[in-house]
């Protein structure tokens, strides 16, 4: 049974924004949420939980993704978090450095 016509994206833009949103946007915004809790916390620990949750959290991202009416503004809400999440890691190395 083939899928409604009305709730499939027309534009050929918005399906690679979606689809580039979610796989390298949902991947990047995952790895950088790790990051910024493994600089906080015992980095090993994360390391090791992060190979389970690491995915959860990416497959989560891709439905997220799919869910929005515009790619583009998925690509800038998942920059924003990177970016935020990139701040967290950097001063949490410089408050906790890792010897």
């Amino acid at each position: 049974m083939p899928a409604n016509k009305k709730y499939l994206t027309p534009s050929p833009a918005q399906r690679f924004a979606k689809i580039s949103a979610a796989i390298l946007g949902g991947l990047i915004v995952a790895v950088m949420f790790h990051m910024a809790l493994a600089s906080w916390f015992d980095h090993v620990t994360v390391i090791i939980t992060s190979t389970f949750s690491a995915f959860i959290l990416w497959a989560v991202l891709m439905v997220v993704a799919f869910l929005g009416k515009n790619g583009w503004k998925i690509w800038g809400i998942y920059l924003l978090a990177s970016l935020v999440l990139g701040a967290i890691f950097y001063f949490g190395n410089q408050t906790n450095p890792i010897v």
